[in-house]
Order: structure tokens, then C-alpha cells, then sequence
């Protein structure tokens, strides 16, 4: 199951530099995110969401792709296979990309949304559904930064070690075992 963490911080680049921490960590295995979202809210107070899958590429790719595929074997029929596969791949992109910004994937962004309006002008906050994680190791990666816990589905104690971690405290709590896979 996956756990909900955001954090708030007090200028609007630091959630994308721990995004690109944990996307470190995601290469090097000690954490398993399954889907990301920055939120920055700018002097002006307007809410801007960057999400770390682009649903609307993700959808023309495999629209593009079964489009193709589909277009290839329907052209065969008419033994004209190159046309099919560019008008299918055409028609599955367009439909694809369509599909995809009409998806909502990971994180609801009505929730996004409502969490970000309470950040301060010229903040950023950091929503993050994290399948699994070795927690010892990211939490002594983490206590680099410095942020607050906005709200989380972790357990009391696990919430706590990610506060003192964020507050640059990580050192002065006991270890946590890692989260079950």
C-alpha cells in the first residue's frame, strides 16, 4: 500500500530539489514513488501543480503505439499495411493524448489544490505516494532540506522521525525499521 507524505517548505524551487533528490534515490532503489506532484504557489498566491508524469505524453505513446499496431493488421486486410500503420498510429496517438488529459493518476489534484491554497505566497509543497522506502537511508538524504509535514498517511512515530529529519534533527532519533514491501 501506498503512503501519502507532503511537505510544505518556504521557498518556491526547494520542493522541485527534494523531488530531484528522491528521484535519485528512486535510481539507486532506496525508495519506491508512485507518483509525484510539486505545487508552488508564487508571490501572486495562484496555485501552479507540476506533475511528474505527464499524462498526456504517456497516453499519445500508448495510443500511438496499439494505434499503429491496430492500423498495421487492419491495413493488411486491405493489403495496404503502411497506410494502416501510419493512420492508426495517428487516430491512437490523438486518441491517447486525449484520454490522458482527461485521467487522473496517483494523486487527486481537487486535493493537491486544497492543501497548496493554505501555503504562504511564494512557498512550495511536495506530494509524494511512496510504495515503499528504506527509511534510515532517506531520512538521513532528506535531513538536508528543511521543511514542515503538511499532512501524511504514515504512522505516528514515522511521521514524527520525517518532521525531525526535515527539521535537521534525524540524528537524535532511534533508527525505524524498514517499511514492509
Amino acid at each position: 500500500m501506498a503512503e501519502l507524505v507532503a511537505v510544505g517548505f518556504d521557498t518556491p524551487e526547494e520542493a522541485d530539489r527534494v523531488l530531484s533528490e528522491l528521484a535519485r534515490m528512486q535510481k539507486e532503489y532506496l525508495v519506491d514513488l508512485a507518483d509525484a506532484v510539486v505545487a508552488i504557489r508564487p508571490p501572486d498566491g495562484t496555485v501552479q501543480l507540476k506533475q511528474s508524469v505527464s499524462m498526456v505524453g504517456l497516453g499519445a505513446a500508448e495510443g500511438g503505439l496499439s494505434g499503429s499496431l491496430w492500423g498495421t493488421l487492419v491495413g493488411l486486410l486491405f493489403l495496404n499495411p503502411l497506410a494502416g500503420f501510419a493512420v492508426g498510429g495517428l487516430v491512437g496517438a490523438s486518441a491517447g493524448a486525449l484520454s490522458g488529459s482527461l485521467s487522473d493518476y496517483g494523486l487527486d489534484d481537487k486535493f493537491i489544490r486544497s492543501l497548496a491554497e493554505t501555503l504562504k505566497p511564494n512557498s512550495s509543497a511536495l506530494f509524494v505516494l511512496v510504495r515503499k522506502a528504506q527509511p534510515d537511508k532517506v531520512l538521513a538524504e532528506l535531513s538536508r532540506f528543511r521543511g514542515r509535514v503538511l499532512r501524511t498517511s504514515l504512522s505516528p512515530d514515522q511521521e514524527a522521525r520525517l518532521q525531525a529529519a526535515l527539521a535537521g534533527q534525524a540524528a537524535a532519533q532511534p533508527t525505524m525499521a524498514a517499511a514492509p514491501g
